[in-house]
């Protein structure tokens, strides 16, 4: 039985999430909801005491994919070189294939995104979280690329900090973009950009020792989805 309410809950807010992604939050209603899953309103206020109580469970929920997906990346990334610099372009490659494929489980954009625009249809708690969120993507990054600082001088003055700032930008940018211009790729092609200034900073994949890692990761990352 429990595992029945679980697995009624995600379809809960799995639905809302498209919904949200698709239309807005404010522009998303229960109503809308319960049509995407038909289950009845007992099932949703069951789960959730109301909209505002949904809207705190549903970003909690898609950041902790996004989290959990994110180390999954650095593991793998970790298990095929152990050069930080080997490691940072795989890591952006396996992002670049994943956010490139069509999903009919995920709408263009970023939820991070739509919380932030519509930010007054939530509390400031919930507010917070989204930008510890943000910061936590940033601090991973922060960790990947001072690892290829501290063995190898970049080209030009920069710290991790600027680095992981500017992929994190690039990701949420390209990712409104993606959405608007309906270009599945943008976000990617993005990403391999940064790749490129990686490489003139720090020198191309496979230049210290290793081998380029593209087919690998992308394959990897299809197997896992």
């Amino acid at each position: 039985m429990a595992r029945r309410g679980e697995d009624t809950k995600k379809r809960i807010l799995a639905a809302a999430r498209k919904l949200v992604m698709d239309n807005g939050f404010s522009a998303t209603s229960i109503d809308d909801i319960l049509k995407a899953t038909d289950l009845t309103k007992g099932a949703f206020f069951h789960h959730f005491k109301g909209k505002a109580d949904l809207g705190r469970e549903l970003v909690e929920w898609h950041a902790r994919q996004d989290l959990e997906m994110f180390e999954r990346f650095a593991r793998e990334a970790e298990a095929e070189s152990d050069d930080p610099l080997d490691q940072a372009y795989a890591f952006l490659e396996t992002f670049e294939d994943y956010v490139s494929r069509s999903n009919d489980d995920r709408s263009p954009g970023c939820m991070y995104a739509v919380y932030t625009y519509e930010s007054m249809q939530f509390d400031p708690s919930v507010r917070d979280f989204v930008a510890d969120i943000l910061r936590q993507w940033t601090s991973m990054y922060v960790r990947l690329f001072q690892e290829v600082i501290d063995r190898y001088p970049p080209a030009l003055p920069v710290t991790a900090r600027q680095l992981a700032e500017t992929i994190v930008s690039i990701i949420e940018g390209g990712l409104v973009l993606q959405r608007a211009y309906g270009d599945d790729r943008l976000t990617s092609r993005q990403s391999e950009q940064f790749r490129n200034y990686l490489a003139l900073l720090f020198g191309p994949a496979g230049a210290k020792g290793g081998e380029p890692r593209r087919k690998a990761t992308a394959d990897k990352a299809r197997a896992a989805a």
